[in-house]
């Protein structure tokens, strides 16, 4: 049902159209300016590792890609799936091929990411999938209000 391959750059401007609100931007990439822009993006993967994207039919559904690769772990990133995808199993492909990926390439036997304590979908798909949270992180929003970032762990050996 579903694929992956590296991110292209005829992808870019799919990826901006995930993003519905401002609020959904602060989980996908919290320094973007919204509306999302392929040259945001651009810019951002500049510093990741593995810009993956997910298709259904060689449609692109879903987006990731992984940071801070060092001593056997890294971030998951900038995880954002199409509206019409969500809740329909995309998720879960991109989680595990992000996984899968960064274990054959790294050898990474952790994976980590950081979710927003507004984000309750996200977070109860993580817990689903053996993510715990190990660390809360103190942020503010470009409005000045306070949000807390909720670091969460996996083994994945």
């Amino acid at each position: 049902m579903f694929t992956s391959r590296p991110l292209e750059e005829s992808d870019l401007a799919r990826i901006c159209t995930f993003v519905q609100n401002e609020e959904e931007l602060q989980y996908f990439y919290p320094a973007a300016k919204f509306p999302l822009t392929p040259e945001q993006i651009v810019e951002k993967v500049q510093t990741r590792q593995l810009p993956t994207c997910i298709l259904h039919e060689n449609e692109v559904v879903a987006f990731a890609n992984l940071y801070q690769v060092e001593d056997k772990s890294c971030f998951l990133g900038n995880v954002i799936i199409a509206p019409a995808f969500r809740g329909r199993g995309a998720a879960a492909f991109l989680l595990e091929t992000m996984i899968d990926q960064a274990k054959a390439r790294f050898g990474i036997t952790v994976m980590k990411l950081i979710t927003h304590n507004t984000n309750t979908r996200g977070l109860i798909f993580y817990r689903k999938h053996g993510f715990i949270p190990v660390e809360l992180l103190s942020n503010r929003t470009d409005a000045g209000e306070y949000i807390v970032g909720i670091r969460m762990e996996r083994s994945v050996v």
